[in-house]
């Protein structure tokens, strides 16, 4: 196949969620399951050049909030997956903030991409801002730092005052070069990809790191990552950390990537991160 046909091809799958190799097969059952926890959440739906997006808010039981927390989900996830941590930051004091991003969960739209969600995280901030922090599962990381440094294509940049990221990725290379590789494409294919990629960003795609874009918050920062990461290995959190000096790693053993969201003491790390 032609590289542009195979980078043609390749970008229409990248973007589609719920075609991923990383959605997991059990991703539905998992998902309604999830979704029982959000029944007693306060449902609201946003408007946006995006499409709608669907939130849900989070309340202490009594007293003011001691601030808002954002949490934004990872790529093929959804926010019920982020309502174990959600739930424990509530009972801590704060308000809790999560939502679909654009093509997920219960949001419109059936294709996206990283900035695409990106402006979505905005958007949302937008309504439901400022924040005490924003904590961020997988990709959701990235995410959340594309929207936090600002720069066009965004409106605007958004921003907190400490970020947690739990099992991030860091450059999107790796990514790009993974999701290539699966499907056997040449290196000029990937690079026709990447170049997609590029012109919607509007800028090299080695631009987009984690630990860089992080460093130009110039805020405090938890790096949470498991030792037995299946899906983002290990590595990737020192890389974040390395270079940015408000930056702490948290490590963790055998919880993976994706039971890490509903531990305990991941838990407790978060809210202690929080507070101080």
């Amino acid at each position: 196949m032609p590289p542009g046909l195979a980078a043609d091809v390749a970008f229409r799958l990248f973007c589609l969620p719920s075609f991923s190799d990383w959605r997991p097969k059990e991703h539905d059952r998992l998902a309604q399951r999830a979704r029982y926890y959000l029944r007693s959440a306060r449902w609201q739906t946003i408007a946006t050049p995006l499409g709608r997006l669907r939130c849900y808010v989070f309340t202490p039981d009594e007293g003011d909030p001691l601030g808002t927390v954002l949490m934004v989900h990872g790529w093929t996830g959804e926010a019920s997956f982020m309502t174990a941590l959600g739930e424990a930051v509530r009972r801590a004091g704060y308000r809790v903030v999560l939502f679909d991003l654009p093509a997920h969960g219960m949001s419109e739209g059936r294709s996206t991409n990283l900035i695409d969600c990106a402006r979505a995280v905005i958007f949302v901030a937008d309504v439901f801002g400022p924040f005490e922090a924003v904590l961020s599962h997988s990709f959701g990381g990235m995410i959340t730092m594309v929207a936090a440094e600002g720069l066009a294509p965004m409106p605007h940049g958004m921003d907190a005052l400490k970020y947690v990221l739990v099992a991030s990725p860091n450059r999107l290379t790796d990514i790009t070069t993974a999701f290539c590789k699966a499907r056997g494409m040449t290196n000029e294919g990937r690079r026709a990809f990447e170049q997609r990629l590029e012109r919607i960003g509007r800028r090299p795609i080695e631009f987009f790191s984690v630990g860089r874009l992080l460093g130009t918050t110039n805020r405090p920062a938890l790096v949470i990552h498991d030792t037995h990461d299946d899906a983002v290995p290990f590595a990737r959190c020192k890389e974040i950390v390395d270079g940015v000096p408000l930056a702490t790693p948290k490590t963790f053993d055998g919880l993976g990537h994706r039971k890490i969201l509903f531990a305990s003491q991941v838990a407790r790390t978060i809210i202690s991160f929080l507070r101080h």
